[in-house]
């Protein structure tokens, strides 16, 4: 016994939803992936900036107040975010091991790295 063919209509679409899209076929030649980030430079030149009067704001003369959140203390040494400062040298460092080396530090490197901070204090 031979199992018949049976013919159909049914037509199937060439894309089927629920497979992702191709990027070949989602962008052709040509075309930008995605979007396109201006900068600054660009944004000012299209916005015409010198057309505006001196009081409306814009990208140039903006104006903020001072910030109400108080300013982050770094560690001198490392970088990173420091809860603590060497009462003897005012350095500030974030732990134990940082603290041995700043207690190690001649006079004039530790006058040094008050000056990068804007915090030059003559130490006795």
């Amino acid at each position: 016994m031979e199992a018949e063919v049976v013919s159909s209509e049914m037509v199937l679409p060439p894309t089927l939803p629920f497979k992702r899209v191709q990027m070949s076929e989602k962008y052709p030649k040509g075309q930008s992936r995605g979007r396109h980030w201006k900068h600054l430079k660009q944004i000012l030149q299209a916005e015409n900036y010198i057309s505006y009067s001196p009081d409306e704001p814009n990208y140039v003369n903006i104006e903020s107040p001072p910030s109400m959140y108080p300013s982050k203390k770094y560690c001198d040494i490392t970088g990173f975010e420091a809860p603590y400062a060497d009462p003897r040298t005012n350095l500030r460092y974030v732990s134990p091991d940082v603290f041995k080396r700043i207690r190690m530090l001649p006079n004039e490197y530790v006058q040094r790295y008050l000056t990068l901070r804007n915090a030059a204090v003559v130490l006795k």
